[in-house]
């Protein structure tokens, strides 16, 4: 049960790396993009802050945090 919920926990974690990376690729394009004039969507991107970026952020270091700390209890506690 430990071990299926761990990989799940990965998998979405995994998937919360690249919507991360995702969001920064494209604040890094937008920005270029505000500078030479091109509109490539800085202002939705600022939109999506708040409601999408902001807990994918805090929830890839929630998860992280927890997949380490139960790790750490699995291999201090249960490893005879």
């Amino acid at each position: 049960m430990k071990e299926k919920f761990l990989s799940w926990l990965n998998m979405i974690l995994v998937a919360d790396v690249f919507l991360v990376l995702l969001s920064f690729a494209w604040l890094a394009i937008a920005v270029i993009g505000h500078q030479v004039g091109a509109p490539l969507g800085l202002d939705l991107w600022f939109k999506l802050w708040e409601p999408v970026f902001t807990p994918a952020i805090g929830i890839l270091m929630a998860g992280a945090l927890f997949s380490g700390i139960v790790s750490w209890i699995s291999r201090k506690f249960l490893s005879n």
